[in-house]
């Protein structure tokens, strides 16, 4: 039987290729209000199926076990969210009239460099002062709220998140079901073992990404501590949990404190030595605890993460850059079930080294 893939030519094949993609990145764009909280749901939904699981061995209903999930998930979002604008609005009362002086002082050295080497003056000395810093901070301690929704799309996103995580779990048996019956010329068990297969996958990833972000947050917090760092429990807990994007995160996190004990402190050894209890804890984080505690379950070289992470920034923003880390994994494990798309599978994946690759060869000889 003749088919598209025997008789178009490789250039219309990769054109086909290119287009599809081309949809798939245009319905992302255009359908970011509602894919953006089905993907956020599905991704509570798995952080918090064991626990619901967990609700059902008590002999708890399914729909009684969902709520219940639902509810915890609602409240610890609620207290954290109450948690970074409380401590926003009080970073107001730490600064003195030392601070005013301090930024004044720096303000007019910048100005005086600019105005020598470049010839523009940018006036920051105007700028510079320590009611214009704290009328910035008063006015951001309530944008929370609109950062969150400019992370899912609208205030209807914000609502269709737990929903979706409710059915989620309401329903996990039936999705199974449902996609066994899509591939029914396969053996059932053999898509029920795939299907649990990325739900392993999904869920130990997520589980072991909340584990390193915990224990970073107990260093970060216990560094900052030591220092004398006010806040050191609200700069610990965001920077672990932007650490969930990678690169990018680690910088934004560890920039807050070190800012802070820039304006705050005395002396410039306090944000030198924030900025190298960062660092050390950045190199404990990549070289033992990810491989350790995340270990091989993303398994993305680098170049394709720095990647996915640009284009998810630049579709949906920051809730692109969240989700198109788990995303890409399951793409990969989904490319290495089929021998057409196993190359992508390889793009996809750290370079092996020369011994893994003769060894593959050598077993796929045998066979």
């Amino acid at each position: 039987m003749i088919t598209f893939k025997n008789f178009a030519p490789p250039h219309v094949k990769v054109l086909a290729v290119l287009l599809l993609i081309c949809v798939i990145v245009y319905i992302m764009i255009i359908g970011k209000p509602l894919l953006v909280p089905i993907l956020m749901g599905g991704f509570f939904a798995i952080l918090f199926n064991p626990l619901s699981q967990w609700f059902e061995k008590q002999k708890a209903p399914r729909v009684l076990s969902s709520i219940l999930s639902l509810l915890i998930m609602m409240l610890l979002l609620v207290g954290i969210v109450t948690f970074i604008i409380s401590t926003i609005s009080s970073f107001t009362n730490d600064f003195d009239n030392n601070v005013g002086d301090r930024i004044q002082e720096y303000a007019n050295s910048i100005d005086n460099w600019t105005v020598e080497n470049i010839g523009v003056d940018e006036e920051l000395r105007n700028k510079a002062n320590i009611d214009y810093i704290k009328s910035i901070l008063a006015e951001n301690s309530s944008s929370v709220s609109g950062f969150a929704l400019k992370t899912v799309g609208s205030l209807t996103g914000i609502v269709l998140i737990p929903v979706f995580m409710f059915f989620f779990l309401l329903y996990r048996d039936h999705l199974c079901t449902v996609v066994i019956q899509i591939y029914h010329n396969k053996e059932p068990e053999l898509v029920k073992t795939r299907i649990r297969s990325l739900k392993k996958l999904i869920q130990n990833y997520i589980i072991g990404v909340v584990k390193v972000m915990g224990i970073l947050a107990i260093l970060n917090i216990t560094g900052l501590t030591i220092l004398g760092i006010k806040h050191a429990v609200f700069f610990g807990m965001i920077a672990a949990f932007l650490n969930i994007i990678p690169y990018v995160g680690p910088l934004i996190g560890s920039l807050l404190p070190i800012t802070f004990a820039f304006l705050t402190k005395d002396s410039i050894f306090y944000p030198i030595a924030v900025l190298a209890t960062f660092q050390l804890i950045q190199m404990v984080e990549g070289n033992f605890l990810t491989p350790k505690i995340v270990g091989s379950n993303v398994n993305l070289n680098a170049f394709v993460t720095f990647l996915g992470l640009l284009v998810g920034g630049t579709i949906w923003g920051i809730a692109g850059m969240i989700l198109i880390i788990p995303g890409m994994a399951i793409m990969r494990e989904i490319f290495e079930l089929n021998d057409e798309t196993y190359p992508f599978a390889t793009l996809f994946g750290e370079e092996k080294s020369k011994v893994e690759t003769v060894a593959e060869i050598s077993d796929d000889e045998e066979n």
